[in-house]
């Protein structure tokens, strides 16, 4: 008897450690990207999936690129990822998500890289996740090593590879990067594990 009682107190303080505290503030986190991850703002389930247990701001824009000027679509030209990072200041939060790379050469990603981890960091940020890029041609391919490469030289850098975990998935339209509603869920389920592993104190 008096081991089933022990048993039963360790799993009820195991449970009570695993859960969030009651009345505590969910991690904010900010995710910067462009047409791809706009699937997300489109698809109701896609955007309550990724927000649930965060304070999540989704920033995606079609055309956005990394540092360099974004392209513009229907008369609209949106601000850099890096000038998405910066507009945000404190407010930018524990996390940061980055997916954005489709509209550009892989020339100059290294560097911006670098820039946007700087301003990141400067703003309060913890952890970034970088979201790999569908190597749907080989200008992605080349990015994607930009991207691992840039873990190497900053430890707060996570390395989500979007690329590997969606390939072969029936997730895309006829270019084979936009999501389908099945894509959208799927990208947000993903991209929020790495959030809430980002915003675990290690």
């Amino acid at each position: 008897m008096r081991r089933a009682v022990a048993t039963l107190f360790l799993l009820a303080c195991l449970a009570a450690s695993a859960a969030p505290a009651r009345g505590a503030t969910p991690t904010r986190v900010t995710f910067v990207g462009d047409s791809v991850a706009a699937s997300l703002t489109y698809v109701t389930s896609a955007r309550t999936r990724l927000s649930k247990g965060l304070r999540m701001t989704l920033d995606a824009r079609v055309c956005r690129r990394l540092v360099q000027p974004s392209c513009s679509f229907q008369g609209s030209t949106p601000t850099t990822a890096l000038e998405a990072v910066q507009g945000y200041g404190r407010t930018l939060g524990d996390v940061l998500v980055v997916k954005v790379g489709y509209n550009e050469s892989t020339y100059g990603y290294r560097i911006g890289i670098d820039r946007v981890m700087r301003a990141a960091l400067a703003q309060g940020a913890k952890e970034v996740v970088w979201v790999t890029l569908r190597e749907t041609i080989p200008t992605y391919h080349w990015t994607n090593v930009a991207i691992k490469r840039a873990a190497r030289r900053w430890p707060q850098l996570v390395v989500a590879d979007w690329n590997a975990y969606s390939s072969g998935r029936p997730w895309f339209g006829d270019d084979g990067l936009h999501l389908t509603v099945t894509g959208a869920n799927a990208l947000a389920a993903f991209v929020r594990r790495y959030a809430l592993d980002a915003a675990r104190p290690t």
